[in-house]
């Protein structure tokens, strides 16, 4: 490749993925101050009522994915994705300002957190499509023999977005006093979010077609995309069991791990949130590594080992966090789940897009994505906070994990015989699986 391509090809990157980093950015916030939002929208009789509406809102966000996974997928496999990404990220723009500008329920009562969940499900309609769609354009700009690396920027993007809020966090909670805080010091973070969102218009409107895209000489219609997805089902049960695995372990290291480590171990906010850019960091290393590594080895190993890797050691790791916490322990507990997540997921997200077909591969990727993120992924923080006041057993998101590792082992082997069925559009003979095993 030229110097000149390869530069071409590094803007890219960097413009279609801009707008994935304010996504996740808004996602984490709300995780991190998931205690301060509870108390400031959804006042209730105990600070865990409290704070589980609030886990509860952050959870009904994805509840919205697969509905824009369906709408906004078909648009982006039938318009282009370039057009289909700046309409994302116009939407998750309309839920940040929501949430961010909304009064509190002090001042105007109930229509508070009826705003903030609007917010939120804006927010999760925009996110249904947004990863499937960046994952999709990284994978038809991609090299040939380079697909696993390009694609892993979109996850890597994502860990920007969780060491800029947890840096923001520290910084926040080293100036500010709590009383601050719970006042308006949460919604620091939300404002920054709001001042960088012309800039990434910016970027993305900038952003050329894909060849793979433009080439193709007819484009489905909704109907059409609809019933390829349909006769694909087995497919899209697969990739929802694949993804469970990533966006559960996801979330377990980021979003929650600033309310485990306040909550449960007893830490502090500034403990806990640098043991979150550490995990940030370490995802963003991983994630580009493992995924070229995907290139040279295949897919399906490093998912098979990744699988039983957790299944393995989640819960033991947490039972050993969990009997006498220290900075130290989260830290070495969380760097190992967050090496064994970015190996998975380096290898899984361009394993998805390739398992798709071509012609619904963003509407396809968005519904399997979005279904798990909706029942599995997205109410993870919401999950262990349950598990542990249910049982009192405080290494119960280890168990959670495990589960979640079980899901993405059994859909790897269920991969091995599943193949995309012909499209409404693309001859059965050219609806082949290029998957790299």
């Amino acid at each position: 490749m030229m110097p000149s391509e390869r530069k071409a090809k590094l803007q890219s990157v960097i413009r279609v993925a801009s707008g994935n980093l304010l996504e996740m950015y808004d996602f984490m916030v709300f995780g991190y101050y998931a205690e301060a939002i509870g108390r400031t929208f959804f006042p209730k009789s105990s600070s865990f009522a409290s704070l589980m509406a609030a886990l509860a809102t952050f959870g009904a966000g994805f509840l919205m994915r697969p509905l824009g996974a369906i709408i906004l997928g078909a648009y982006i496999d039938r318009r282009g994705r370039r057009t289909g990404l700046l309409l994302t990220l116009a939407l998750m723009s309309v839920g940040t300002l929501s949430i961010a500008c909304t009064p509190g329920y002090a001042l105007i009562g109930v229509a508070a957190p009826l705003l903030v969940v609007a917010g939120r499900l804006v927010q999760g309609f925009s996110a249904g499509v947004e990863l499937g769609g960046v994952s999709v354009y990284l994978a038809e700009i991609a090299t040939p023999g380079h697909k696993g690396f390009y694609v892993s920027w979109q996850s890597a993007s994502q860990q920007c977005a969780v060491m800029l809020a947890a840096l923001l966090g520290m910084m926040l909670t080293a100036t500010l006093t709590s009383s601050q805080m719970a006042a308006w010091g949460w919604r620091v973070p939300l404002w920054i979010g709001c001042l960088i969102i012309p800039l990434l218009f910016l970027l993305r409107r900038s952003l050329a077609e894909t060849e793979e895209f433009a080439a193709r000489k007819r484009h489905p219609d909704l109907s059409q995309i609809l019933h390829t997805v349909a006769a694909n089902w087995r497919l899209v049960l697969v990739g929802v069991m694949l993804v469970t695995m990533t966006t559960v372990s996801f979330y377990t290291i980021t979003a929650y791990t600033p309310t485990f480590g306040h909550r449960v171990l007893k830490l502090g906010d500034e403990a806990s949130l640098t043991v979150t850019l550490c995990v940030g960091v370490s995802n963003f290393l991983w994630l580009p590594i493992m995924g070229a590594v995907s290139d040279r080895i295949g897919r399906r190993p490093l998912l098979i080992a990744c699988t039983l890797l957790v299944a393995i050691t989640g819960y033991p790791a947490l039972a050993w966090l969990v009997g006498h916490p220290s900075f130290s322990k989260l830290l070495v507990v969380e760097l190992w789940l967050s090496f064994l997540y970015a190996s998975y997921n380096g290898a899984m997200v361009v394993y998805l897009t390739e398992l798709m077909p071509p012609d619904v591969r963003a509407s396809g990727f968005s519904l399997a994505y979005s279904l798990a993120t909706a029942v599995f992924g997205g109410f993870t923080p919401y999950i262990c906070s349950e598990l542990i006041e249910a049982t009192g057993n405080r290494a119960m998101p280890g168990l959670w994990l495990a589960v979640a590792a079980v899901c993405g082992l059994i859909a790897t082997l269920a991969s091995l015989r599943s193949r995309p069925l012909a499209s409404t559009v693309v001859d059965a003979s050219k609806a082949t699986n290029p998957a790299v095993v």
